[in-house]
């Protein structure tokens, strides 16, 4: 099934001049993972801070969890590439590359709890399937399969609808006269349940398909 995914190498050949740049500097794969990572907590914690006070936060605030997603998919592919392309591959790597984005990805995702038009149970719901669609594709190596990237929601993809979520939100916020707060519950938990939908075909393509590869 489709996924932003599959635009992955045309984005990796317009990172390359400044991957090539940054291994100049002596910059490392590990490195470049951690500081997304250590940025995503910051952000999600710093979200979670102030949305949760007594007085109301700019709405606009919240334009920075789009911001963000765009420039950890490019660290991400920073990453991939300086561990690959020269020769900074390691089993630590490996670990931090899975652990650093599940642990960025739950983090920026929960912030949106604190918003008071989502649905607390629907979003736990969605971080626990997003989690488990993760493990599903990094078991494909114990039956000796590649890791599985089998979409339709994988992890660009959900940064992109929870990226759609927070320009609603603020949209919602400064156009609250046409925008009521029942139709902000349903357009933002309807889009949640959907990603949820999504997630539960994403674990079953990658279990699948890992599986069907094994038998030929």
């Amino acid at each position: 099934m489709p996924s932003i995914y599959q635009l992955k190498p045309a984005f990796q050949n317009l990172l390359r001049p400044f991957v090539r740049r940054l291994y100049q500097h002596g910059i490392m794969a590990n490195q470049v993972t951690l500081f997304a990572m250590f940025i995503s907590l910051l952000l999600a914690g710093w979200l979670g801070f102030i949305f949760n006070k007594p007085t109301q936060a700019n709405a606009f605030y919240f334009l920075l969890v789009p911001i963000w997603m765009l420039i950890r998919m490019a660290f991400n592919a920073i990453d991939g590439m300086l561990a690959r392309e020269f020769k900074q591959q390691s089993k630590l790597g490996a670990y931090l590359n899975e652990l650093c984005d599940v642990i960025s990805d739950t983090a920026l995702y929960l912030c949106f709890i604190v918003l008071s038009c989502i649905s607390a149970p629907l979003l736990l719901c969605v971080v626990f399937l997003a989690i488990l669609s993760e493990y599903a594709g990094v078991m494909a190596p114990v039956i000796g399969q590649e890791r599985r990237y089998d979409g339709p929601m994988g992890k660009s993809d959900r940064a992109f609808w929870f990226s759609l979520l927070a320009v609603f939100y603020t949209l919602s916020q400064y156009f609250s006269e046409h925008v009521t707060f029942k139709l902000q519950q349903l357009m933002s938990n309807g889009l949640l349940a959907i990603i949820a939908l999504l997630l539960m075909i994403t674990i079953y393509n990658r279990i699948r398909h890992a599986i069907q590869n094994t038998s030929h």
